[in-house]
């Protein structure tokens, strides 16, 4: 999302985080940008009963992580925790802020990515709540693969969630998923090949 070039003229600093690191606690306040080098990490909510709600998990080069609650100078509204070793850039908000100020196209390009969010977001809220099982993996999946990594080809993008991953992403109990992805491919809307799952 912002070069690299420019996040070193603003004094981010590359910092390295190992599994299970948190970046952020829900209810905190957001006093940093975090932008992925390389690894993953995942933004997700806990209820009473210890359910995870995951609403998104990021792991390609250059993706902003938080990003709307330090524009609008709230709370997040979620926790956001590494999950593979990462390497993070790390910029303080009023470097952040600065960096927007100077260069009015990483700006521009930024509010096209949150609104992309937003739109995954809507989309999501409306299939969680009434569409089938089938339906709501593979809008979530053909989003990931078209909206998010490019690709169009057949078959061409091997899913890297866990079963577990997406029932969170969908609000379906894994033993859902299991069953459904099954279902899938047996109607070839999707490729298992040695469990990955290939759409």
């Amino acid at each position: 999302m912002i070069s690299e070039n420019l996040m070193i003229k603003y004094q981010a600093e590359l910092k390295d985080f190992n599994k299970e690191d948190i970046l952020f606690k829900s209810s905190s306040l957001a006093r940093y940008y975090y932008q992925i080098h390389k690894g993953e990490v995942k933004v997700s909510n806990m209820n009473s009963d210890g359910k995870e709600f995951i609403q998104y998990i990021f792991s390609k080069k250059g993706r902003g992580i938080g990003e709307p609650a330090l524009l609008g100078g709230f709370k997040y509204p979620a926790n956001c925790m590494v999950t593979k070793p990462s390497k993070i850039w790390v910029l303080k908000k009023k470097d952040f802020f600065k960096l927007l100020e100077e260069n009015v196209n990483t700006h521009f390009e930024m509010s096209k990515i949150i609104s992309e969010r937003l739109y995954f977001k809507s989309i999501m809220a409306y299939e969680n709540t009434i569409e089938n099982s089938e339906h709501r993996i593979l809008t979530l999946l053909n989003y990931l693969k078209t909206q998010v990594y490019n690709k169009l080809e057949p078959f061409e993008y091997q899913v890297e969630l866990s079963r577990q991953e997406i029932g969170n992403l969908t609000g379906l109990r894994v033993e859902t998923v299991i069953r459904t992805i099954k279902k899938l491919e047996k109607n070839n809307s999707l490729k298992l090949i040695h469990r990955k799952i290939y759409i």
